[in-house]
């Protein structure tokens, strides 16, 4: 069974962290993965760093920049992702833009992603049609899980639609802005999330965008099965690296 899906049936609100593939710096991303597993976070999402990543905000597109500069591409991730199951027993998704899996070849880049133990995919920029249509197919049959997003503006129609394609969690992206730009949560975005807890969706949802500390990943996970912590983990990574992973993740639960 895909880790992604044991991991959900577990009775505790999961604590999912997002980080770039090959910051601070190139060689740090097993050395994070490993230090993110022994502090117990759930479930991890590598971020594969994008020249034109529309979706991030300042924080996670200055540490794209940087691992790019470090020399870090799909197949240098590959590389050093290809003993990770020898350390790392904990999901891991990657999540990125679909141009470079397109540059890949998709199939490959699937066929690849089961080889080395990656149990799903997040793309953003990946239509639900198009998915259905062409790729659907070569996602299952490699055994990934492609997780979908939506936000305060998507129609209950639309997220019928997600939750039906769906075969994992859903990305309950907390607001309409970029990652990182907001501080807590206001009554819109609680409404929100108790509108689609009480849409009873057969996928969980994951919230993910402005979770930065203890009260946030309360708040977010009050009607969702977990969060997911980005800009403000790559923020701390910024200032102390990996040594600064323990105190992080204890300071949020």
């Amino acid at each position: 069974m895909n880790r992604i899906i044991e991991k959900l049936k577990e009775d505790k609100k999961l604590l999912s962290i997002y980080f770039t593939a090959g910051y601070p710096s190139i060689d740090d991303t097993v050395r994070v993965l490993e230090a993110l597993q022994e502090n117990g976070v759930d479930m991890v999402e590598i971020g594969l760093p994008f020249s034109d990543p529309l979706a991030d905000g300042p924080t996670i597109q200055a540490s794209s920049t940087q691992a790019l500069k470090n020399g870090m591409t799909t197949e240098v991730l590959f590389q050093q992702l290809k003993n990770i199951r020898n350390s790392v027993q904990i999901p891991l998704v990657l999540m990125g833009y679909f141009n470079p899996v397109l540059q890949y070849g998709v199939e490959n880049f699937c066929k690849k992603c089961q080889e080395i133990g990656i149990d799903g995919l997040i793309l953003p920029d990946l239509p639900v049609a198009e998915y259905k249509e062409h790729y659907q197919q070569i996602f299952e049959k490699y055994g990934l899980i492609n997780v979908f997003l939506i936000t305060p503006q998507t129609s209950d129609t639309r997220i019928r639609e997600i939750d039906e394609v769906s075969n994992g969690f859903i990305y309950m992206v907390s607001s309409a802005s970029v990652t990182g730009g907001t501080q807590g949560f206001g009554n819109g975005t609680t409404s929100y999330f108790q509108r689609i807890f009480e849409m009873k969706l057969k996928n969980p949802q994951i919230v993910g965008f402005g979770i930065n500390n203890a009260e946030t990943f309360k708040a977010a996970t009050t009607y969702s099965k977990g969060a997911i912590i980005g800009s403000a983990f790559i923020k701390m990574l910024t200032s102390k690296g990996v040594l600064g992973i323990k105190k992080f993740i204890y300071s949020i639960r």
